[in-house]
């Protein structure tokens, strides 16, 4: 069953929509703060756009939350071996530096939703949405800066996204990083082509 579009609504969200609804928290300090305090300043500067998705029985119930920014999957600068992996569905003809992608730069789900299949419904409706014909651009990844923690990152490879870089260290390299110092993110992918397949 598709929860978020069977029984909710999207809105766009800012502090507005915030005062209207009951207090949301997904559970994550850093991303309850980026909604609370910076969405309307991300969108003002056109940054990214951020949306939830409300219940249609009591619209003051944010669901979840999510902010989308136009971004690029470069890879010039990529090993060999990866760039291969990450544009193995691009016909040779069709190569490029780097290809359009859509960036998920903060995404939650309510605590009262925990469970219950919300993260996974809600990426399949940015899969879905991103790659409608209405759009004005084109769109070939989802690109994600995931937290480099075991829950995160089993979120999004569940949801058939693949990290960039095989390890740690040779993403490191690539952000001109220390070897010693934490790396707190991991740059990982979703090739849209793939949903473009099943269809």
């Amino acid at each position: 069953m598709d929860f978020l579009e069977d029984f909710c609504t999207v809105f766009s969200l800012s502090k507005v929509k915030l005062a209207q609804c009951q207090p949301f928290t997904c559970g994550d300090a850093d991303l309850d703060d980026f909604f609370y305090n910076d969405v309307d300043n991300y969108s003002q500067q056109l940054l990214g756009k951020s949306y939830c998705y409300c219940l249609n029985e009591n619209p003051s119930v944010i669901v979840c939350a999510f902010t989308l920014a136009n971004a690029s999957m470069d890879v010039r600068h990529l090993p060999g071996s990866r760039r291969k992996k990450v544009t193995t569905l691009i016909p040779h003809e069709k190569m490029l530096s780097s290809y359009p992608a859509f960036l998920v730069c903060r995404l939650g789900v309510n605590t009262a939703f925990h469970g219950k299949g919300i993260g996974k419904n809600l990426m399949e409706c940015i899969k879905v949405w991103v790659t409608n014909s209405a759009n004005i651009g084109g769109c070939r990844y989802i690109v994600v800066d995931a937290y480099n923690n075991e829950k995160t990152r089993r979120y999004y490879e569940s949801n058939a996204f693949s990290d960039v870089f095989s390890t740690e260290q040779q993403e490191k390299e690539y952000l001109g990083m220390p070897p010693e110092k934490e790396l707190k993110t991991r740059l990982m992918y979703f090739d849209l082509m793939l949903l473009s397949n099943k269809i």
